[in-house]
This record gives structure tokens, C-alpha cells and sequence, in this order.
């Protein structure tokens, strides 16, 4: 899907932590080892265009890669990391996560606030 940015620096975080303040940004941490995580991105990938709201951007952290970065992100959030994971990133924090079988966009999107 092309609709994902890779998380791969922590500049890259930073930029998120600051594009938030603009738009809401989710952050998916996926395992590639973790059949849940796989199924979860699957239905995220197949729910993405069907329940978007504009002005909602996705970045994907390759967890087996980028350790370093997820544990960053619990750390500056406070969110203890889990495989798979959705973040809402908004005006600097972390406002809503889901993990595992709870990942399912236009539930979390209605959660957030942002789909009807």
C-alpha cells in the first residue's frame, strides 16, 4: 500500500510529534513475525481507502528493524509497546492506542473523533 511513510529515524518521530499539531497522524507498529500483527495490517490495509477522513497520514514501524524507535515512542508517550499497535498522534500526543484484535480502523477512527 502507498499510502505508508516509514518510521525509520528518530528524526523521523520528531517530525511526527510535530506534524500532529497540524493533523491527526496514526503510527502502526507491526511485527512480521507475529501472525496477529500480519492480520491486523492486512484488514488496516484492506479498511484504509474504504474509511479515511482526509487529512490523516499513516506511518508504518517495522518493529524487527527499528526496535530502538518503538521504544522510543513508549518511552516519550507513556504507551507500553505492543505488537501489533495502532497510535493516534495529536497536537503532540498520544491520544488514543489499540492493539491486537482491537485494531480496527473505523472503529478507532469513530473513537477518535474522527469518522461519524
Amino acid at each position: 500500500m502507498n499510502f505508508w511513510k516509514n518510521l525509520e529515524t528518530e528524526t523521523q518521530w520528531k517530525e511526527i510529534i510535530e506534524q500532529s499539531w497540524q493533523q491527526p497522524v496514526l503510527v502502526f507498529k507491526h511485527s512480521t513475525r507475529c501472525s496477529i500483527s500480519v492480520m491486523a495490517l492486512d484488514r488496516f490495509n484492506r479498511s484504509w481507502e474504504s474509511s479515511l477522513e482526509s487529512g490523516i497520514s499513516a506511518w508504518y514501524l517495522d518493529l524487527l528493524n527499528f526496535r530502538e524507535i518503538s521504544n522510543l515512542i513508549a518511552t516519550e508517550t507513556g504507551v507500553e509497546h505492543q505488537s501489533p499497535q495502532l497510535l493516534l498522534m495529536h497536537n503532540g500526543l498520544c491520544e488514543m492506542s489499540e492493539t491486537h484484535q482491537a485494531i480496527r480502523l473505523d472503529d478507532f477512527l469513530r473513537k477518535a473523533g474522527l469518522k461519524n
